[in-house]
C-alpha cells in the first residue's frame, strides 16, 4: 500500500500551501585570482528555499517566511571564508520574479561573489510533488511531464532575466549557480511511498532542470555548482538520506536536512568559486 497517499486532504492542502519553496597555467592563475578576490571580498546570497536552508533548522528569527537557516551553505561559507560583507536575501518559495524584485538589492559594482538556486518553484516543484505523493502514477507522470515542457520552453527565458539582472548590477563578480539534487535513490531502501516509475520521472526531471540551468549559466560566464553529484548515494531511498522525505512540519519535505547543507552544497558552492 502506498502509505504516503493516506495523507488527509487537509494535509495536502498544507503541503500546497507550505512545500515551497542546479587551460594552461594562465588561465588557472587567473580563476585562482578570482576565487581568491571572491573569498576576501563581498558575497550576496540569492535564491530559493534550497539557497535559504528550509529543511536545516536553526533559522534566522528575523528571516520570517524566508527561512535563512543558520545552517545553509551561504551562511556556512561566509562563517569560514569571512567576506568582507555579506548579505543573505535567499527566501523559500522565490521565483525567477523574486528575486528581480526583492533580492537584488545589496547587489553593485563593487560586489564579488554571487550565488543563487533559482528555478524550482517556477517548475512547479511544490505542484508536482504534491500530485505525486497523493495522486495516482499516471497524474505524477503527467503532470512530471508538464514540468519538463516548461523547463524547456519558458524557464530559459526567465533565468536569462535573472542572470543579465545581476550581471548589469555586478560586472565583476563571480556568480555562482547552483542545481538541485536528484531526489531518488532508485531501487533503494525504501518500501512504501512512490512507485519506481514515478521516482525516475522525478530524477529525470531534476536532470533536465540542472542541464538547461548549467548551459544557461555556462552562457552568462556564470560558475555552475553541480549539487546532484555530491547528494549521490544521499538521496530519499539511500539509507543515508540527505534529504527530507515527506516530513513535519510539512514545508521541510523535499529539502535538504542540514547535511546536504554542509556536505552537499557547501562543497558544490566552494567548488565552483
Amino acid at each position: 500500500m502506498r502509505l504516503t497517499r493516506l495523507v488527509s486532504a487537509a494535509s495536502a492542502a498544507v503541503l500546497t500551501a507550505t512545500l515551497a519553496l542546479t587551460g594552461g597555467q594562465l588561465a588557472q592563475a587567473s580563476d585562482a585570482s578570482v576565487g581568491a578576490q571572491a573569498a576576501g571580498g563581498d558575497y550576496v546570497a540569492l535564491g530559493d528555499s534550497y539557497s535559504s536552508g528550509v529543511g536545516a533548522g536553526d533559522y534566522d528569527s528575523g528571516s520570517g517566511d524566508c527561512k535563512r537557516s543558520n545552517r545553509a551553505y551561504p551562511k556556512l561559507w561566509a562563517a569560514k571564508n569571512a567576506p568582507a560583507s555579506f548579505h543573505f536575501t535567499a527566501c523559500s518559495g522565490a521565483v525567477t520574479g523574486d528575486v528581480l524584485n526583492k533580492q537584488l538589492g545589496p547587489i553593485n559594482s563593487g560586489t564579488d561573489l554571487v550565488s543563487i538556486t533559482i528555478g524550482g518553484n517556477d517548475a512547479g516543484f511544490v505542484d508536482v510533488m504534491t500530485t505525486c505523493v497523493l495522486q495516482s502514477e499516471s497524474d505524477c507522470v503527467n503532470r512530471v511531464n508538464t514540468a519538463r515542457a516548461y523547463v524547456e520552453k519558458t524557464l530559459p527565458g526567465k533565468l536569462d532575466a535573472v542572470y543579465s539582472a545581476i550581471k548589469n548590477k555586478a560586472p565583476n563578480a563571480r556568480v555562482v549557480v547552483l542545481g538541485y539534487p536528484r531526489f531518488y535513490k532508485l531501487n533503494g531502501t525504501c518500501v512504501a511511498g512512490l512507485t519506481e516509475k514515478e521516482r525516475s520521472t522525478i530524477n529525470g526531471a531534476a536532470d533536465l532542470l540542472n542541464s538547461i540551468t548549467a548551459k544557461r549559466a555556462a552562457d552568462h560566464g556564470f560558475g555552475y555548482g553541480d549539487a546532484a553529484s555530491r547528494f549521490a548515494g544521499h538521496e530519499i531511498c539511500s539509507g543515508d538520506a540527505w534529504l527530507h522525505s515527506v516530513t513535519f512540519p510539512i514545508g521541510d519535505s523535499y529539502h535538504p536536512k542540514a547535511a546536504g547543507q554542509s556536505g552537499g552544497y557547501l562543497p558544490a558552492f566552494s567548488s565552483a568559486i
